[in-house]
């Protein structure tokens, strides 16, 4: 199966956590996956998320509750070590969905919040940094015809 071509950055769905038409930037040089996370409590085993951000309108302040989720540590691009949770949902790109692996931290300070890494690019798609969108621009089309 060929690789699908997808630019710099782009906006997608996260159905499962309700969150539609997301700003992501590709991040070649990151292993994992990010999502900016505005709070997280962990009690009774459960991972309670808050997904707000007035930066990023699309954001729908909704708490979402994860049964299944992990921690890793993460170096992030300065070179600070971190513990992240990780969870799993899925993300549509071409209108295809894809499981995704997303570590959450804290990215209030940065224009798109979430990064797309290397674990997930791998084997389904090619980077081509002067293109942005395509996927958007697919979905967006389809809706109008």
């Amino acid at each position: 199966m060929p690789k699908k071509i997808i630019g710099r950055i782009d906006k997608v769905d996260f159905p499962t956590l309700d969150l539609f038409d997301i700003d992501i930037k590709i991040d070649t040089g990151a292993f994992t996956s990010s999502m900016h996370c505005h709070q997280v409590v962990e009690e009774d085993n459960l991972l309670k998320c808050l997904f707000f951000d007035k930066e990023h309108p699309n954001y729908n302040k909704k708490i979402i509750v994860f049964k299944n989720y992990s921690t890793t540590k993460v170096k992030s691009s300065n070179g600070m070590v971190q513990k992240r949770y990780i969870v799993k949902t899925s993300v549509i790109l071409f209108e295809k969905k894809y499981k995704i692996d997303l570590t959450l931290s804290t990215r209030s300070e940065m224009k798109y919040p979430i990064l797309i890494g290397r674990k997930f690019l791998s084997k389904k798609f090619l980077v081509d940094i002067n293109l942005k969108n395509l996927s958007y621009l697919k979905k967006r089309d389809l809706q109008i015809k």
